[in-house]
């Protein structure tokens, strides 16, 4: 298969200058018969430097012709992350970008169908890493999946995610990424916000803000909820130049409101407490359009994923996958099963928020 021979080349190449580990793989077969740890390892410290890609195509060690060269120079575009595998389609898998802005891919399987790699029941996340190739997108052949399960509330939102992007951006087929022709709009003519009521403060605004935000959490929701809004409305003070200054008071408050709600599953009935997130709109006087724009508007600000767990309620972040998960050895592993030194290490690394040895049971072990 001809990306097998073309990847296997570019690996060898790049862990023969970066030392990642012992031995060479230059031909397809060598290359697929390394553990997948191995090749995660060798795979992570070439895109840790792509320039590696640019000097394989001008040395060209492996003699391949310039229509190969091509394709292997193409690679630079390729798409790192985290993605959910999220429909089967007759043409393609759809994967869609776990990270903001979310974009919706369809990604071609190699030797082996999908459906044997990744599993029938979906959504299923995933970390990988994709790639062009004569016009469309293929995966590398390494997919670390995570075990999580998804419950109802979160299919319907990665359902609604799926819509919205498939409007905005359609399904991406191939890499990079086509650039929209530019709008030419109209300025309008600049309005003076009202609710702002000339402060040039952010910390003023922001204290305003919080006023609004723990008086609707103190009615509606809980104070971890407050907490954790207190926090986004801090750090949207400390942006320079702040967006606070500009807009309405009470937009901004139900977008920090929203957010949070948002990357907690609010709208989830199985949560308590859970409300819609219109509702959110309602209860400060804007339209639904309005606090779903500052809810993508923050979202986008600063890169906040549903479970993030920068952003998780601290009651839910012992049953918070992203919080525990981890890449040991080239693997995924959850770290609230993991040995107890190897919680310690990362505790003191801070990337977990405690042990999970020291209190008791893992979170769904039975009683």
């Amino acid at each position: 298969m001809l990306f097998y021979k073309l990847y296997a080349a570019l690996c060898s190449y790049a862990n023969g200058k970066l030392n990642v580990v012992q031995g060479q793989f230059s031909d397809p077969e060598q290359f697929t018969s390394v553990p997948p740890e191995i090749r995660l390892k060798v795979r992570d410290a070439l895109y840790a430097q792509p320039e590696l890609i640019d000097q394989f195509v001008q040395e060209n060690p492996a003699q391949f012709p310039a229509e190969d060269l091509a394709i292997v120079a193409s690679w630079k575009h390729a798409v790192i992350g985290d993605f959910y595998v999220f429909r089967y389609l007759k043409q393609y898998a759809v994967f869609l970008k776990a990270e903001a802005p979310m974009k919706a891919y369809g990604v071609l399987a190699l030797a082996t169908p999908f459906e044997e790699v990744v599993g029938a029941y979906l959504p299923v996340l995933v970390k990988g890493v994709l790639l062009p190739i004569n016009g469309r997108i293929i995966y590398d052949g390494l997919l670390s999946t995570y075990r999580i399960t998804f419950g109802p509330g979160i299919k319907r939102s990665l359902n609604a995610d799926f819509k919205r992007t498939k409007e905005t951006y359609g399904i991406i087929t191939s890499l990079p990424e086509a650039s929209a022709p530019s709008v030419v709009k109209k300025k309008a003519p600049r309005k003076k916000s009202a609710a702002i009521g000339g402060l040039t403060d952010p910390k003023a605004v922001m204290n305003i803000l919080v006023e609004l935000t723990d008086a609707f959490c103190g009615e509606h929701l809980n104070g971890e909820y407050a907490d954790l809004c207190r926090k986004l409305a801090a750090a949207l003070a400390r942006k320079r130049p702040s967006p606070l200054l500009r807009g309405k008071l009470e937009a901004w408050a139900c977008g920090i409101i929203r957010t949070i709600g948002w990357a907690n599953f609010l709208h989830d009935p199985s949560q308590t407490p859970h409300m819609k997130l219109y509702s959110i709109d309602e209860a400060f006087g804007i339209a639904e359009s309005t606090g779903a724009a500052k809810l993508k508007e923050i979202r986008t600000m600063f890169r906040i994923l549903q479970l993030d767990p920068k952003w998780t309620l601290p009651s839910r972040l012992g049953d918070n996958p992203r919080v525990w998960m981890a890449s040991v050895n080239g693997f995924i592993i959850d770290l609230r099963y993991a040995p107890r030194e190897l919680q310690v290490q990362a505790f003191q690394n801070g990337l977990i928020p405690y042990i999970p040895a020291d209190r008791g049971k893992a979170p769904d072990e039975d009683e």
